[in-house]
């Protein structure tokens, strides 16, 4: 594609590996913003499939539509942006640790020499440190 070259929603559509309507929906939430022509049509260029690719990377960050609104709206104000990553840091911390007490457990049970899994002593003390009290 030369640089100068615009595309429709179906193209580009294409090129990103998404459905028509996912570009339409981050249109109407305000995230893209795709010149269109007098027939109404959208047309996408460069500056667009840049703003795309930020999006998906934002997403693959885990990050929310919102989240990535609010990113776009505090490109100047570093601060911010800092504090909106620092938030979405601290929440996937917080998962990692989650699921790699999960994986702990799992990997347990896996290579327990137990018979019974709920006779293991290490199952039976996780067990009484979820129950409250």
């Amino acid at each position: 594609m030369k640089s100068s070259e615009e595309m429709s929603i179906g193209t580009v559509a294409e090129r990103f590996g998404l459905a028509t309507h996912v570009l339409r929906h981050w249109e109407d939430t305000g995230l893209l913003a795709p010149r269109r022509h007098a027939n109404g049509r959208r047309r996408y260029g460069p500056a667009d499939e840049a703003r795309i690719a930020m999006i998906l990377l934002a997403k693959d960050a885990g990050l929310g539509l919102d989240q990535v609104r609010l990113l776009f709206a505090a490109t100047a104000d570093r601060p911010t942006r800092r504090a909106l990553y620092r938030e979405h840091h601290d929440r996937l911390a917080e998962r990692i640790a989650s699921l790699r007490a999960s994986l702990s457990v799992l990997e347990h049970a896996m290579d327990c020499e137990a018979e019974d899994i709920t006779a293991c002593p290490d199952f039976q003390a996780k067990v009484a440190a979820r129950i409250p009290g």
